[in-house]
């Protein structure tokens, strides 16, 4: 991997260098070195492009590069930036990657081609034998922070740190509360008066300097949990074949590179860290209540370093604008480790952006085809047992199996009843992207958008395979932007009503009365196909609704507070549909059934734009689309009678004789 240098200078070796000089972009590699790095790089598909396939092997090999080209070197820390990351665009944000206890700076080696597309990536190396004190690191972050602040003062910056990093990021932070900071905290060293590692401190001053680490430990610092990595794989059908080879590289890699960790952390480098984690948190801690920036704090479950899962429950709950994401069987070093995609988890936190807020739509990124898969793979067991049907119907009203009814160009505009605890939607949004390639931008509660504290709803991390979807809080700015640009948009006007409603309401539309979407679509010529999905009542049974719980003194108190704790999606809207109380269904699961989903003849709003700028108009075909949608549930609901594999005994036996694989049979079209 070859590096371009960016200059920085420790405040306390150089107090005379101004900003501008600590963070001029000087790229000082050799030309060869340049064109041979050019030769090596392919053009690939933005989609299928997964990342630079890097493993723990590279980050030693690439740690023992960098540290005997700095062998002599006593400093000053410096920033540099991987090439491998690649040319970004101009409007892409910064972000500085403040190292953990080694310092080398490769701490995100596996994750710099995917960070490279999207952000300016800058990665902080503090030498073996540097002695800056914690004040004089957050003194030279701060200066390079601050010019380039002067320098784009509408982009965010981001900081990603992982445990002494972190509390770097955390320090600058409460220091630089007006400047636009975005915080990742990997495994924050916060926590580190409550860590064995304080201990150790009087223990290493008495021992020799050849300090030999033992295998076992240092493994099981680098990798959470290797076996169950191998059995995941297994679980999803993966041969675990490539699986071991690779874990067998990492296993001979940290034992082959322990002369390498010996180099990091010399007894006296050790010792000199071990009391930089000391002040460093001492210091975040002192500081916690200045931090205004957004945060995501990210813990690992087996850590034996530092005790993350109880730090990362306290920051969060310390810090304002916080989220918390727990990696349950992962260790103290999270970047370097298999199955975690910093790129992946920034976007399902919804924490990418461009400018000063989030714009849901411009700072959206397609799923990977990796993430699509692994998203796609938790779904996969309700298409099996299910088995949907979808049917579509072409320009000339004929009903098909499949989709191929539903536009390729948008915008495109569906419309539909949203089935019990949206159901549906699991294995509708995967199979319009399989089948037709076509991503739903759905237009969700913003429930699913606002992490709560203090007793609100649980933690937005299992909403992440949402955002990362493509789904959208549900506004009119929103709705707008979608079809402007041209998505295919998801639309369900009853929402939550119907979503959660009542016993005996199943198939029933609460649609507000007057018209939301249809001028709107029009305006951009949108193509508007109505739909309906039947099968709910074949998956799940009501046992306590929001009645129910409304009598019960407890569910009554906890329903209220929710209710005023979040937004109100229509607020100009009267009656239950505008006042919709925030509350949990309770229900039994049933031997599931099967799914319907039916799209009706699309409806071209091109050739009567003009004519859908009056409110009477616009009404009337508000009107139709909701009958048509009433009309394509009495269909499915008539014809799935008629269905020999509606039991899912019958579907089984199909697939074990024809392949688990195969298409399911339905009704006659």
């Amino acid at each position: 991997m070859i590096l371009k240098r960016r200059l920085a200078v420790s405040n306390e070796q150089a107090q005379a260098s101004t900003a501008s000089r600590s963070t001029a972009a000087t790229r000082s590699f050799a030309h060869n070195e340049l064109e041979a790095e050019t030769k090596r790089r392919v053009s690939v598909d933005e989609y299928c492009s997964e990342g630079n396939g890097k493993r723990l092997k590279d980050y030693f090999d690439e740690a023992e590069r960098v540290i005997r080209s700095s062998s002599s070197d006593g400093g000053p820390p410096r920033w540099f930036s991987p090439l491998e990351c690649g040319p970004h665009s101009p409007q892409s944000p910064l972000l500085l990657f403040l190292p953990g206890i080694d310092g080398v700076g490769l701490g995100l080696i596996r994750h710099h081609q995917r960070l490279g597309k999207i952000f300016d990536v800058w990665s902080l190396h503090i030498p073996v034998k540097d002695r800056t004190s914690f004040t004089g690191l957050v003194k030279l972050i701060e200066t390079t922070v601050r010019s380039e602040n002067c320098r784009s003062p509408k982009r965010p910056i981001y900081l990603v740190g992982e445990s002494l990093g972190a509390c770097l990021a955390l320090a600058v932070a409460s220091r630089n509360p007006r400047i636009d900071l975005v915080l990742v905290l990997s495994n924050p060293a916060t926590s580190f008066s409550r860590s064995a590692l304080q201990s150790t401190i009087p223990l290493l001053e008495l021992m020799p300097s050849q300090i030999t680490l033992s295998l076992s430990s240092i493994l099981s610092l680098m990798t959470g949990n290797p076996l169950k990595m191998v059995m995941d794989n297994v679980v999803k059908g993966l041969s675990p074949q490539p699986t071991i080879e690779q874990l067998s590289q990492d296993l001979v890699a940290v034992s082959s590179y322990l002369p390498v960790l010996a180099d990091i952390l010399p007894k006296e480098t050790l010792l000199w860290k071990l009391e930089l984690l000391k002040a460093a948190s001492a210091y975040a801690n002192a500081r916690l209540h200045a931090v205004k920036a957004q945060t995501l704090v990210l813990s690992s479950g087996k850590d034996q370093l530092l005790p993350s899962q109880e730090e990362g429950q306290r920051l969060t709950s310390a810090l304002p604008k916080s989220q918390l994401r727990s990696f349950e069987d992962h260790g103290h070093f999270l970047f370097l480790e298999d199955g975690v995609d910093l790129v992946t988890i920034i976007k399902g936190a919804s924490y990418y952006r461009r400018g000063k807020s989030l714009d849901y739509i411009s700072d959206f990124m397609p799923p990977t085809a990796t993430e699509f898969n692994e998203l796609n793979e938790e779904n996969r067991w309700m298409s099996v047992l299910m088995s949907p049907v979808m049917l579509s119907t072409l320009e000339d009203g004929k009903i098909v199996r499949g989709l191929s009814g539903i536009p390729s160009e948008g915008p495109v505009l569906l419309v539909g009843y949203h089935n019990l605890m949206g159901f549906e939607v699991h294995t509708m949004v995967p199979q319009f992207l399989i089948e037709r390639k076509i991503l739903l931008r759905g237009l969700t509660h913003p429930i699913l958008f606002v992490d709560s504290k203090d007793g609100g709803l649980p933690d937005l991390g299992p909403y992440d395979k949402f955002r990362i979807m493509g789904a959208v809080p549900v506004s009119a700015v929103n709705f707008y932007k979608l079809m402007s640009s041209k998505s295919h948009a998801l639309l369900y006007p009853g929402g939550m009503r119907e979503a959660m409603h009542r016993k005996g309401e199943e198939y029933k539309l609460f649609w507000p009365e007057t018209s939301e979407f249809v001028r709107t679509a029009a305006t951009f010529g949108a193509t508007i196909i109505p739909f309906g999905t039947v099968g709910e009542d074949d998956v799940a049974q009501i046992v306590l609704d929001v009645d129910d719980q409304m009598k019960i003194p407890f569910m009554k108190s906890q329903i209220e507070e929710w209710t005023k704790q979040y937004i109100k999606v229509r607020t100009g809207t009267e009656g239950e549909v505008g006042n919709q109380p925030i509350h949990f269904l309770f229900y039994l699961p049933k031997v599931p059934g099967r799914f319907y989903y039916y799209f009706g003849k699309p409806i071209e709003t091109k050739g009567i734009k003009q004519e859908l700028r009056d409110k009477k108009k616009a009404h009337e075909l508000y009107l139709e689309i909701k009958s048509e949608v009433e009309n394509c549930l009495a269909y499915l609901k008539e014809k799935r009678e008629n269905d020999p594999y509606r039991n899912i005994l019958a579907r089984l036996i199909y697939q074990a004789t024809h392949g688990f694989t195969s298409q399911v049979p339905t009704f006659e079209l």
